[in-house]
């Protein structure tokens, strides 16, 4: 049996019908840009992260570009942030021409240390931009806190935790501005490149309507130097099929997750995400290896553990163990992810910047020992069943009865 990290084609198959109905509606409408069904996708999304205001673009990155730009973030600024997370989280500060400061992440959670960040503010500190890894929701309250003692803005990296909340409020309403992706294989994805800015104040959001929309706030009127960043009204059709299932989706995410912290937890040669609060949304479920792992690992078969080349190259922790289990499931017929095996602040793209290896510890090493199992809510229970039987077997212990 093939498990895949990640497949569509059960979802596409149950609302096959509705998503056809759609798409062709607007193809049939001839308004491809703008218009009634983006109109009515912002509205409910918007509805569904408790804010009033929800503008759609064209990506997650461009979410965060539009956002930081709207709210004045630009040149001699400094933003912090995790290293820790997919590179757009930082490319979208140095797009706007500031320049992003990276501090360490929590082990237990893989989110942003809050005392670090705090630790890092210096005056020309603007923002603070913490990122909801793996749909696991960063402590919002605290966040904000920290913001209002410095005078900080604060936005949402919510790229991976569409449906998930911190203290019963959902992301992407508690910061100045919540960055949403709706790349396929997100919580709501789209048919294609998608994303969302949501925010509670009118001004900040008519600033990025503008910018998304070439700085113009009525035609030919340009009083901005903006972006062509719009969400198309094929993306926010699909979009209007989905967003009704989001939250089974998530509670589905979250059953699977309970049933690997369960079927895994005697596995002690790998180290299992914890069950986080209860608004996680579950994007990934991300285990680690610290060691290698049990009587068959590669310490037991000199020569079946191959140095890594990332680690050799980005001078990171040696990441052989992680790749020995990775290479063992995908020959079993179990597709995994590692997210990530590089970290933002080692990447060549950042050199200038000067943060030589070791310098946040926590993240480069988890950047060699984190794997991403199989998580989505077509998954079935057989299929994941076959998942934990063969983490079992190749780590050498029994399943539970």
């Amino acid at each position: 049996m093939q498990v895949p990290p990640f497949s569509l084609s059960e979802q596409i198959q149950e609302l096959g019908a509705a998503l056809d109905q759609a798409v062709l509606e607007v193809l049939r409408s001839g308004q491809y840009i703008g218009g009634a069904t983006i109109a009515r996708f912002e509205a409910d999304f918007a509805t569904a992260c408790g804010v009033p205001h929800a503008i759609g673009c064209n990506s997650g990155t461009d979410a965060l570009i539009l956002a930081l730009r709207a709210l004045g973030i630009g040149p001699g600024d400094e933003v912090i942030t995790a290293s820790f997370s997919f590179f757009a989280t930082a490319e979208a500060i140095s797009a706007v021409g500031a320049t992003p400061v990276f501090v360490d992440v929590e082990e237990s959670s893989y989110l942003i240390d809050l005392d670090q960040l705090e630790a890092a503010i210096t005056p020309a500190t603007r923002a603070l931009l913490p990122v909801h890894l793996f749909g696991r929701p960063v402590d919002m309250e605290r966040v904000c806190a920290i913001a209002a003692r410095h005078g900080l803005k604060v936005i949402e990296d919510c790229a991976q935790a569409t449906g998930a909340s911190w203290a019963g409020r959902p992301v992407g309403s508690w910061g100045d501005a919540g960055c949403f992706s709706f790349f396929p294989t997100k919580n709501l994805g789209g048919g294609g490149d998608g994303g969302a800015i949501t925010c509670r104040d009118t001004e900040l959001a008519q600033a990025i309507r503008e910018l998304a929309v070439h700085g113009m706030p009525r035609r030919y009127l340009h009083t901005a130097l903006g972006y062509n960043s719009r969400l198309d009204a094929i993306q926010a059709a699909v979009l209007n099929v989905k967003l009704p299932h989001l939250p089974r989706w998530v509670e589905r995410r979250g059953a699977i997750a309970r049933h690997y912290r369960e079927q895994l937890a005697a596995l002690g040669a790998v180290a299992l995400p914890e069950a986080g609060p209860a608004g996680h949304s579950w994007n990934q479920f991300v285990l680690r290896v610290p060691q290698c792992p049990g009587a068959r690992a590669c310490e037991a078969a000199p020569g079946a553990c191959v140095p890594s080349s990332d680690s050799a190259t980005f001078s990171l922790p040696e990441a052989c163990c992680r790749d020995w289990l990775k290479q063992q499931l995908q020959e079993a017929g179990v597709s995994t992810i590692i997210y990530y095996p590089i970290p933002i602040h080692r990447q060549p793209a950042y050199d200038a910047l000067g943060y030589g290896p070791g310098s946040l510890p926590i993240t480069e090493r988890l950047c060699s020992e984190v794997l991403s199992l199989p998580i989505f809510p077509e998954l079935s229970d057989v299929q994941q069943q076959r998942v934990i039987e063969v983490l079992h077997s190749v780590v050498g212990q029994p399943v539970a009865v």
